[in-house]
């Protein structure tokens, strides 16, 4: 038992220092900036699909951003609610907003690209923002972005949205998977310097690129059969080397209302978790054993200490999971979420692996994942 404890706690101690490694080193922010006529013109592509809930929301704070000459272009990819409709009423209301009908679906392509692809298209702007159905902007935001892009000279800007969390579960489990993601891809330092190509990321959520830079590397459709196109995305860009990427907390300027309840959160994340760890299994597979012994070894052995009375193996492990949840603790307030956040680290660590399992056997096993009435088998979508 002194031995199990023994690793438990270097365990803990090895998931403090990475993340406290991570946390220091992930400071970048945008700055908010007023708009001047220097900003190049801005198409704004936004994909929805079964969005009624949030769509209005969502591009009326886009029709509010204070830019000189801007676009919106709603792709309705073919929505079987009232998408449509809001969206119709709003462009009769506003010139600037143009709903274009998404084409079926064609072989070998993710949905989501596909409607990116077909916004991208139709777009006439020298820079193109891809937002999500489910964010709402600040007026400052799309300026604040843009220009944070010319002054360092970058041809991609991603920004980390706030995250809305409401319902319990939102806000249980929503903040350590997020959390666990940056730790596993890396400190936002690493992202955006360009000699480390290997470590790369988009939030899709929100990506601002020039439109020389996007078509150069192809477009969405060099990632047309990635379900997460935004990790692909990010990876060609650093591979390619001609570009510079930087990926920033929004800063209060965009947030975000991912998912609404537990089954939307596991459905979301199923869908990718496993995609994001192909490129390395083996770092996959060392983060994966970190994450167990945090979390559930870590509490189980505990429990099992105190019941026995084994008070100072007990105490060493209690001392080392107060470590972590402190250290989690000050990323989470520091990507805004809300405060005693990290408390619920323990359980969100246990869903995090359960939801890789379940990615992880879905794509193994052929069966696939579903996503938004869809069907991906491996990142392709099957035929119909």
């Amino acid at each position: 038992m002194i031995a199990a404890v023994a690793a438990l706690v270097l365990a803990n101690a090895l998931f403090a220092l990475r993340s406290l490694d991570v946390i220091l080193r992930s400071r970048d922010r945008i700055e908010p900036s007023q708009p001047d006529s220097s900003l190049p013109a801005l198409s704004i592509v936004v994909p929805a699909r079964n969005e009624e809930r949030q769509i209005e929301r969502c591009i009326r704070s886009l029709l509010a951003q204070r830019y000189p000459d801007f676009e919106v272009i709603l792709v309705d990819d073919r929505s079987e609610d009232r998408t449509r409709a809001i969206a119709d009423r709003l462009a009769r209301e506003d010139q600037r907003l143009k709903v274009l009908a998404g084409e079926p679906l064609p072989e070998g392509w993710v949905g989501k690209s596909w409607a990116l692809a077909q916004g991208a298209r139709a777009a006439r702007g020298a820079w193109m923002l891809f937002t999500d159905a489910d964010t709402e902007h600040e007026p400052l935001a799309a300026a604040s972005a843009a220009r944070c892009a010319i002054d360092r000279a970058c041809d991609v800007v991603s920004l980390l949205t706030d995250q809305e969390t409401i319902g319990i579960a939102e806000r249980v489990f929503l903040p350590t998977i997020l959390f666990t993601i940056l730790l596993g891809i890396g400190a936002l330092d690493d992202v955006n310097d360009p000699r480390k190509p290997q470590v790369a990321i988009f939030n899709g959520q929100y990506i601002l690129v020039s439109r020389l830079a996007y078509e150069a590397i192809g477009g969405h459709a060099a990632v047309r059969d990635e379900i997460a196109e935004d990790l692909e995305l990010a990876r060609r860009f650093k591979r390619d080397g001609r570009f510079r990427i930087f990926l920033a907390g929004a800063a209060g300027l965009v947030r975000t209302r991912m998912y609404r309840s537990f089954g939307e959160i596991w459905e979301g994340f199923v869908k990718n978790f496993a995609l994001g760890a192909r490129g390395s299994p083996a770092r996959a597979a060392a983060g994966v054993a970190l994450l167990t012994c945090v979390s559930p070894l870590t509490p189980l052995t505990l429990f099992a200490l105190l019941a026995t009375r084994r008070w100072s193996g007990a105490s060493a492990l209690a001392l080392s999971t107060a470590t972590v949840a402190a250290i989690a603790e000050l990323g989470l307030r520091r990507m805004r979420f809300r405060r005693g956040s990290g408390l619920a680290l323990p359980i969100g660590l246990s869903v995090v692996l359960a939801i890789f399992a379940t990615s992880a056997a879905c794509m193994l096993s052929g069966h696939g994942v579903n996503w938004r009435g869809r069907r991906y088998d491996g990142g392709f979508r099957r035929p119909s």
